[in-house]
């Protein structure tokens, strides 16, 4: 009996026995797809009586030297690779369209060609001509990198066995097809096809293949996430078209910290490096005001200072708004609730916004303390001292936890002019980065001696 086709919808990848207009896991209308089976033919318990190859076995004592990497030359690009570039290794960058993908990888291309590997840049959505002209408004024209236009995947595989490059870039794995795949370009199964071949091909040939990928409307990376587990590394770039600011994260990666950021900046020659991205975010905090606090944070393995702006108005509506922009909106909704609950500070008919400035995404918990300092600071109109930065972690019951990397937090501090610290106490004992600290035990102790409220 022949197998019956799949329906799969293409923004998250779940699978269903039937068409439908609207996918039943993520919500997304007309966006399943038909897909045909594996194998048209009988349906088979075994792979039979064939025997395959036999592969070889070594000794896990065998030593081997490990493969050098190579650096481009951008720091913050070789910061969040791990060190640089590894050979046979298989990187996912994903990205909202027009925020410089492809000027980011462009620039990248133009550098390891630099560094002496042979490079190509394959492009599936634009013209030579137009990759050219993108190449001369970045000075970077007289690169030694080999430029192609092509979708096929198997004229692109045929390409890259006989030239036998040392680095790949794909613009975009969604463009690419494969002709062995009944499916249209762009769809779950083509992209599933493609990532595996290329990235079969870069452990095989020992070239190092990045695929840029689009992302949906929540930021995740389009099709199924079983691309993210064939790859070695998958890399975000993030950032707010208002602001000149990009970063480069990484989530994934085999050969180094994940979580680690490189931050670039917009210009009209390329991107940018920022070498001091915390004297950057801040460099457009003015006269401190009510509701702003310095948060010091750690992305990855670099200390970052960002501000914390927060503003509390009374509402007209019945239901208060609540609208977060670079932090998590249920951790918000969490520190509100201590607030009440511990320390008798209700929220209750007031609208509560709460911005990261500088467009970067904030998720550590050790943001808990500077968000509630900025929430206090904006109800009760009343500034922070000037040179103070804040973080900490707040438990359920108001107590204050320590966080990891304090002394690290404390000399990016010091490093940018801060001369005092709000922090939990207890934790590791360590140095205090040269800045004066205020150890608190509890949110009450910290609401009491600060704003002197609840």
């Amino acid at each position: 009996m022949a197998k019956l086709n799949t329906f799969t919808c293409s923004a998250c990848g779940a699978s269903f026995s039937k068409w439908s207009g609207r996918c039943d896991a993520c919500g997304e209308w007309n966006t399943i797809i038909e897909e045909a089976p594996l194998s048209a033919g009988p349906a088979s318990k075994s792979l039979g009586a064939k025997r395959g190859t036999p592969i070889t076995l070594t000794d896990l004592s065998a030593s081997e030297t490990p493969p050098p990497r190579t650096a481009s030359g951008m720091d913050e690009l070789d910061r969040v690779l791990g060190g640089g570039l590894v050979p046979a290794s298989a990187i996912l960058v994903g990205g909202d369209p027009g925020i410089g993908k492809s000027t980011l990888l462009l620039q990248a291309a133009a550098r390891f060609a630099q560094a002496g590997l042979k490079t190509f840049y394959v492009s599936g959505e634009e013209a030579s001509a137009q990759v050219r002209m993108r190449a001369q408004r970045l000075g970077l024209a007289d690169a030694p990198v080999k430029l192609a236009t092509a979708t096929s995947l198997r004229d692109i595989l045929t390409t890259l066995e006989s030239e036998a490059p040392d680095l790949v870039i794909i613009d975009s794995i969604q463009t690419v097809w494969a002709d062995n795949v009944d499916s249209v370009p762009g769809s779950v199964s083509q992209v599933r096809a493609a990532a595996h071949e290329l990235t079969t091909f870069a452990k095989r040939k020992g070239a190092s293949v990045v695929m840029v990928g689009h992302v949906t409307k929540e930021g995740q990376i389009a099709g199924p996430r079983v691309v993210e587990h064939m790859v070695d590394t998958v890399l975000y770039f993030e950032g707010e078209r208002g602001h000149q600011f990009r970063i480069l994260r990484s989530v994934k990666n085999r050969f180094g910290p994940a979580d680690e950021i490189g931050v670039f900046e917009m210009t009209g020659g390329g991107l940018a490096e920022v070498a001091n991205p915390s004297e950057l975010f801040l460099s457009g905090r003015g006269t401190p005001a009510p509701g702003s606090v310095v948060f010091a944070g750690i992305e990855g393995t670099r200390p970052v200072l960002v501000e914390m702006q927060a503003l509390v108005a009374p509402t007209p509506h019945s239901q208060p708004r609540r609208a977060v922009v670079g932090w998590d909106g249920a951790r918000l909704a969490m520190i509100l609730a201590v607030l009440e609950a511990r320390c008798g500070i209700p929220f209750a008919g007031l609208d509560v916004y709460l911005n990261v400035a500088g467009g970067i995404k904030i998720s550590e918990p050790a943001a808990d303390l500077a968000v509630a300092a900025a929430l206090l600071s904006a109800r009760e109109d009343t500034s922070l001292p000037t040179e103070t930065v804040v973080f900490g972690e707040i438990s359920l019951s108001g107590a204050l936890r320590p966080v990891g990397q304090t002394e690290n937090r404390l000399k990016e501090a010091r490093k940018l002019g801060f001369t005092s610290a709000i922090v939990p106490s207890g934790g590791k004992p360590g140095g205090d980065g040269g800045l004066a600290l205020t150890r608190m035990g509890d949110l009450t102790a910290f609401v009491g001696d600060v704003f002197g409220a609840g």
